[in-house]
This record gives structure tokens, sequence and C-alpha cells, in this order.
């Protein structure tokens, strides 16, 4: 119940290694807008806010040029990918925590719970024998067809590995057991106490499936199958799912009845299955989330018999110094116990962005906790210098005010992945919000070649910047579509190769 077996840890190395490797390939397109002293957040803005043990760690901010940020990225990569294949484990995954870890720190503004789980996860790899299996560095590893030794025992076979064990017990197996309870407890509990009851079978005016089922084509076609009552009764299952699956694993595992572990992850991972197909920007999310549990999977899931003789088979993993094993304890116990002050009696200066503490020891996981009463979209209508009127947010020629998607909206549908975090950054103020607001002209005019070329009637003067809303109705329908004006923007260079007379004019026009 405490520990697992090497071949789940090893397919738990496999799967967050590869996820992370996509997830930093995918950053790549984010490392200018978001990472360089060119983008929305120069290290010059940063470095005055942040105190010292943040400017020591973030190794993000020594620099604000796209090579360093880019040769950064590389080397996470490069170590993602060690990790996945099992070279040099140990040192892949500290470096990956600790490099992840000053990325997010880098700027919090993008930090959402897909970063939490890489932070907790890879955490929990540093101290876990990841390469005890299936790797390239260890040559004792075992596989299915391979390096097994039988025994023979009660005229039956058992089936152990080449170190003659099954299950393996450390301090990392059962915090990271203890974590994942942790998370669907919180996830569900925040559905379960939700004051408007949107998990419910009452839920008024619609259950929270009815309002996430419409994001997507399949989402759509699942409504279609199982209509608004279908989803009002299969609403309230998602929460007791999640408050019910760690305790039931680890039920069964400690009965050492494999049918109930498998039927508790088969579940689980369904409903994230289910989340990936319905609800858009979220299928690597999903499959990180999946990726935990495989820490649950029970001995002999990959081929052969584990033992059922009681408690042969499961043993705690000999450490090759006392030194590590006194280190992963001094290490994980502190890292647990600021995790439940930071959530409990710390102040709200220790929660605030200049310090390190909101990003490594935040450990909440109450998302989607009530009905979506509103969907959101952004519009960006701005006026160039040849009159012509363009989607700025859209980067797109036409103006569109239509609820995006065909009828299946999303936030920030137009810029998916990390831009989405944008348009909540509207409280900026001073020189951040003009820095912030003033990329999108920067882009607007590098992509439209206004800097190296005759085109200057495409230079950007002004834009701005709306906040779409329509309420979400039963049967599948959306409310009048209402607009919110977030921001109003002049780009820094809208005078550039205008008279004062244009500029009077464009100024006290109207989009």
């Amino acid at each position: 119940m405490l520990g697992s077996n090497i071949e789940a840890l090893a397919l738990y190395r496999i799967i967050l290694g590869f996820l992370l490797s996509l997830e930093l390939l995918l950053r790549f397109r984010f490392l200018h807008p978001f990472y360089t002293d060119e983008g929305t957040l120069p290290t010059r803005l940063l470095i005055p806010k942040i105190d010292t043990i943040y400017r020591i760690l973030c190794i993000h901010a020594y620099s604000g040029s796209i090579i360093y940020e880019s040769f950064l990225l590389a080397v996470q990569c490069a170590f993602s990918l060690s990790m996945m294949i099992g070279y040099q484990t140990r040192l892949a995954s500290i470096v990956s925590w600790f490099m992840y870890f000053s990325l997010t720190l880098r700027n919090t503004w993008l930090n959402f719970i897909l970063d939490r789980y890489f932070h907790y996860l890879l955490f929990y790899a540093m101290f876990l024998p990841l390469d005890a299996a299936w790797s390239v560095s260890n040559s004792n590893t075992i596989s299915e067809n391979s390096t097994k030794l039988t025994a023979k025992k009660n005229g039956s076979n058992e089936v152990r590995n080449a170190n003659n064990q099954s299950v393996i017990v450390t301090i990392a197996t059962v915090m990271l057991k203890a974590q994942i309870f942790w998370i669907y407890m919180d996830a569900g509990l925040g559905k379960y106490n939700d004051p408007l009851k949107g998990w419910s079978l009452h839920a008024d005016p619609i259950p929270a499936l009815d309002s996430y089922t419409r994001h997507t084509v399949p989402a759509r076609y699942l409504y279609g199958i199982l209509g608004p009552v279908g989803l009002r009764l299969l609403t309230p299952s998602v929460v007791y799912v999640e408050l019910l699956v760690a305790p039931v694993a680890l039920i069964g595992s400690f009965l050492g009845n494999k049918k109930i572990v498998y039927a508790a992850i088969a579940m689980i991972c369904s409903l994230h299955i289910g989340i990936a197909v319905t609800v858009r920007n979220t299928v690597l999310l999903s499959s990180v989330a999946n990726c935990a549990w495989c820490i649950f999977l029970p001995p002999g899931c990959f081929g052969g018999r584990s033992s059922t003789h009681g408690s042969e088979g499961v043993a705690c993993l000999k450490p090759n110094t006392w030194f590590k094993t006194i280190l992963s304890i001094l290490l994980i116990i502190p890292f647990i116990a600021g995790s439940i002050w930071f959530e409990t009696v710390s102040g709200q200066c220790n929660q605030s962005m200049k310090h390190i503490w909101s990003t490594l020891l935040h450990n909440r996981w109450n998302v989607f906790v009530g009905a979506e009463e509103y969907v959101t979209w952004e519009i960006a209508p701005g006026r160039l210098a040849n009159g012509e009127v363009v989607d700025v947010w859209g980067r797109k020629d036409v103006v569109d005010w239509n609820m995006p998607g065909t009828g299946a909206p999303s936030t920030s549908t137009a810029r998916p992945g990390r831009w989405r975090s944008f348009p909540y950054l509207a409280e900026l103020e001073g020189e951040d919000g003009e820095v912030l607001w003033d990329y999108l002209c920067t882009q607007w005019n590098t992509e439209n070649k206004v800097y190296d070329s005759s085109n200057e009637g495409r230079m950007l003067l002004r834009f701005n910047f709306f906040m779409l809303q329509a309420d979400v109705l039963p049967n599948m329908n959306f409310s009048a579509t209402r607009k919110r004006l977030i921001h109003s923007h002049v780009c820094a260079s809208n005078n550039n190769g205008l008279d004062e007379k244009q500029t009077i004019e464009l100024e006290g026009s109207e989009l």
C-alpha cells in the first residue's frame, strides 16, 4: 500500500519525461513574448520586485536575451529526454525539477495547475529509483522477457525481478501517494462544498457538466448522446470519483486485490480523458494527471505473477548509502511541512509574488469548482496607419464579433496556451502595463514587416482590447453577447511617419 513496483516507477519516468519534453518544446513559441527583455516582462521590471533568494534561484532571470533563454530551454529538453530513457536518471530528475522551478519563477503570470503538477511530480522523482527498470544506464534493468528469476514454492511459480523484489517502499513512494491522495481530496471537496451547488443534482440553472460539455466537437456529441437529463445525473459522480478514487486504490493495494486497484485507476483515467476531449487546452494537463497514477499500479501488471504469500515480494529498497536516505528525509519532510505552513498560517506577505514560496509551496487543487456561468473570448480591434481596422489579438485583417469556434467557445480562443493568462493582467499599471500592452503593437508590426520594408501603411497605431461574454443557458444555448472594454492602448511608435494633423485625427477617432 505504501510502495510501488519498479516497472510502474519506470513507466512513471518514461511518461513524465515524455510529457515534460513535449511541454518544454511547446514553450519555445512563448520565449520571446514572456521570457525575454523584448517581451511582456523584461528583467529590468522583474528584478527590483523580487527578494535575494528569488534572484539567486531564478537562473532564467540572469539574462533577458533570446539566445540565453533558448539555450536554457534546450538544456532542459536534453535532461527531460535523459530522464525519459533512463540515462543518469537521478541527475536528470534533479536538474529537470530545478530548471522547471526556475522557469516558472521567471514569469509567475503564466503559472497554472499544469505547472503545479510538473513541480510536484518532478520533486518526488528526484528521490525515487526510477532507473531500476527499462533504463539504459542500469545494467541490471529488467524487462518483461529477460533477467527474471523464477522460484518454485508451494507448487507454483513466483516471478521476481533481478533484485528479488516486487515492491519497494521509500519515503518518496509514501509521500507521492499521499500527494495524489491530497490532490483528489482537495479537488473533490472543492466541488462538494461549492456554494452554488454546481456539481449536485440540484444545480440551478444547469449542472457543471452541462456547462463544460460545450468547448469541443466531441463534447457536443456527448451532449447530444446524454442530453441535459443524462448530464445532470452524471455530474455528481465526478465529485465522488475524485473523493473516493485514492482511498479505494489504497484499500485495494492493502488487500492485495489488483482488480480494485485497476478499477480505481481506470475510473480516474477515464475522467481525465473525458476532460481532455471535452475542454480545450487540457490534453497535456490530463495526460500528466494520468501519469501520476502509475505509482499505484500493482506488481505483476507488466507480465508474470506477483507474490501472494503475505509480505513476500515486498521490501524496502536498500539505499546505496545511509546518507541518501537521511538526505531524502531532510528534504521531503520540510517540503511537506512548508506546504502545510503556506496554506494555513503564512502571512499575505509570504504569499506575494516577490518571494519563492507561492511557487514552491502552493499545493491547492480545487479547480473546476463550479459550473461555468458564462464563456469568454477576446477581440482587439486596432487601427492601422492606412485606416484599416484589424483584429490585433486574433492577428487577422477582419474583426469578427461573433462567438468563436462555431458555437463551442473557450477563453482566449484566438491565442491558446500560455496566452490565456494575458487578458487577466489588465490591472497592471505604470510601466508594467505599458510594456505588456505595447508588446501587441510590436508583435503586429514585426509580423507585418513594418520596420524592415516600405509597408508603413500596416503600422498599428492603437487598439482597444475587449473581453466578450455570453451566459451559458440550458439546452446548449447562450445569451446575447456583451462586451467589456479591458484596455485602450496607443502604441508607443504610433507617431512614426505621421504628421501632427494625422495624429490628432487618429487620437480622436473611434474604433
